[in-house]
């Protein structure tokens, strides 16, 4: 338990959190990889290298594509891989994604109690509200911010800051909700309590060795919390 009463504002990640896109990310990196004549990685690969934006994402499959060191591989490389990259994931975009059971019924919830939400994620906002609107959740979000909307992407606070500031709510009086370690990271750093979600995408690591101020299996545990 970390909060005994509703927090002023919740502030959530995208990929891994409220939309499981991993199916949709690994066909657009196979199909990248394909492009420049390497082997496809795969889901399994791709669930294991989300979580910290597109630019990270493709670096590391060039690297696993080369079974190479991921200093090895040169930005250059990596942004020409990176254009391929987006080109596929926006053909794709929801191709095979789902909203991770909860999710539906949560954000409802909190708006029926007046509770402003937002997003924060490193996914680059060209995206982002395509995606939302695509499981009709995007009337829910008063803030919506990618990876790009900030010069610092999470771990780094600057994005939770950022959304509180446009909210106009404090970060400590927030809630932040993520599924790896750059949101519990991110959330230390903004002095924001956070909740650690286990099915998410957290490098293979279960959320609670990161230790969040609380783990939930699901988000509508927290109902049960406030109510």
């Amino acid at each position: 338990m970390i909060m005994q009463t509703l927090p002023k504002a919740v502030l959530f990640d995208l990929d891994g959190t409220l939309v499981d896109s991993v199916p949709d990310l690994a066909m657009a990196v196979d199909a990248m990889l394909q492009q420049l004549g390497f082997a496809a990685a795969g889901e399994d690969k791709v669930r294991l290298w989300v979580g910290k934006g597109a630019y990270v994402l493709v670096h590391r499959a060039l690297a696993d594509a080369r079974d190479a060191e991921e200093y090895e591989v040169v930005e250059g490389e990596v942004k020409a891989a990176l254009a391929l990259f987006e080109t596929a994931y926006s053909r794709y975009l929801n191709a095979a994604s789902v909203l991770y059971p909860g999710v539906a019924e949560f954000l409802p919830w909190l708006q029926a109690r007046k509770v402003p939400l937002a997003i924060v994620t490193n996914k680059p906002i060209a995206f982002v509200p395509a995606l939302l609107k695509s499981f009709k959740i995007e009337q829910y979000f008063s803030v919506v911010l990618g990876g790009d909307s900030v010069a610092n992407g999470k771990p780094h606070p600057q994005m939770l800051l950022e959304a509180c500031r446009q909210l106009g709510v404090a970060a400590t009086d927030s809630l932040m909700i993520g599924d790896s370690c750059n949101d519990i990271k991110a959330a230390r750093a903004a002095m924001m309590p956070v909740v650690g979600l286990t099915y998410g995408y957290n490098h293979g690591r279960p959320i609670a060795q990161d230790n969040p101020d609380r783990v939930a299996d699901n988000l509508l545990e927290l109902v049960a919390d406030w109510s």
